[in-house]
């Protein structure tokens, strides 16, 4: 019987230790408030982006992973930061959208973005930027 005390004692240290790295994470690549701001105002737009790209075939098999795990935790009612603790537990979703956006972007380039973004060309803009995009089109150096 005392195997199964071990074994949820390990299991919650697991859970716990896990979470933890979650938050410094999370911390790690909170952008500011302006950026989680501008996120909130276009979550339904990128819910929709996000959705089209991952049924896109032309995208490859990991990125469509990683973006239908995101908008399975963005369906969850459960988050990595509970809303009761103060900015971080409201813009978790934000935060978490916005890191899996950069590393589709990253992957997937900015045409498959701008194929199926859904709203306005100003939204789009803030899309970019959001996903590093603008920052990467300045630096290349255009004729």
């Amino acid at each position: 019987m005392t195997w199964w005390a071990d074994l949820l004692v390990a299991l919650a240290a697991g859970l716990v230790v896990t979470w933890l790295g979650l938050v410094a994470v999370l911390l790690a690549v909170r952008p500011s408030r302006a950026v989680i701001g501008q996120a909130a105002r276009l979550l339904p737009d990128l819910v929709r982006l996000l959705t089209r790209l991952a049924r896109d075939p032309q995208i490859s098999r990991g990125v469509r992973i990683r973006l239908w795990l995101l908008l399975g935790y963005l369906a969850s009612p459960i988050d990595v930061v509970p809303d009761f603790i103060p900015v971080l537990g409201f813009a978790d979703d934000a935060i978490v959208v916005v890191a899996v956006l950069r590393s589709v972007a990253r992957s997937a380039g900015r045409e498959p973005l701008r194929r199926h973004w859904p709203g306005t060309t100003d939204g789009l803009a803030v899309v970019e930027r959001l996903a590093g995009l603008s920052e990467r089109s300045t630096k290349g150096g255009s004729s």
